[in-house]
């Protein structure tokens, strides 16, 4: 068993590692652009996003459950899976992971290009409302943290052995549709950084509120339908 400094540090790594590559492949696009190259695209940084959070699950699941995101951390809170002490220290080491990446790139990255990428933040297409934001970002959450009970929660889940490659698959459909609408956060962790950065709080709420009203639905729901004769962890 590890300790909960531990799973503290496996988040933190795991989060951190997931915001660099997703918001340096942002930076990384911007760049390609920049420089008349062909850029990756909204499939480059949807991949980025997906394999880097694939790669982070499969890495420290087995130490702290492999959350790196407060609305997995939540669901797993509201299915008492984790305990309300425990889930607010993840949350913080998920913070604070994605700020220490996001503060890493403001340093090593060049500044225009860093303001050409819009400094990481997610920002809403023009006309979509933060309603509809906020859904949106909901119901990607919400697949996410499905497939996450489905995978990894699961012990009868046919892909338990693989959970992080089907949930980073998830992330990445998630941008490949959200991402010109909201930025597709998916993840408030993701989100929240980025702004600290810029100090734009500007429709920052729809990244809360969405990803953790998703994320709470998709794990009771999970729970009380499929889980119902499991205990807790």
């Amino acid at each position: 068993m590890y300790n909960l400094p531990q799973k503290l540090l496996a988040e933190f790594i795991g989060t951190f590692t997931v915001i660099f590559f997703t918001i340096g492949a942002v930076c990384a696009d911007q760049y390609q652009r920049a420089a008349s190259q062909i850029p990756i695209g909204t499939l480059g940084i949807a991949l980025a996003y997906g394999l880097s959070y694939a790669i982070m699950v499969g890495a420290v699941s087995h130490i702290s459950g492999g959350h790196l995101n407060p609305a997995v951390t939540a669901g797993y809170w509201v299915t008492r899976r984790l305990g309300t002490l425990q889930a607010l220290f993840y949350w913080i080491a998920q913070l604070l992971g994605a700020i220490a990446a996001t503060y890493l790139l403001v340093a090593i990255a060049p500044d225009a290009i860093w303001t050409s990428a819009g400094r990481g933040v997610t920002l809403l297409a023009p006309d979509f409302t933060r309603l509809h934001a906020m859904v949106l970002e909901g119901l990607m959450t919400f697949f996410l943290v499905f497939v996450v009970f489905a995978t990894l929660v699961d012990v009868r889940g046919a892909f338990n052995k693989t959970s992080s490659f089907a949930i980073g698959l998830t992330v990445s459909v998630g941008v490949l549709f959200g991402g010109p609408f909201t930025g597709a956060a998916i993840n408030p962790a993701r989100a929240f950084a980025p702004a600290l950065a810029a100090r734009y709080w500007s429709n920052h709420g729809v990244y809360w509120v969405g990803p953790l009203l998703g994320g709470v639905i998709a794990a009771v729901i999970y729970d009380r339908l499929f889980l119902a004769d499991q205990p807790p962890l």
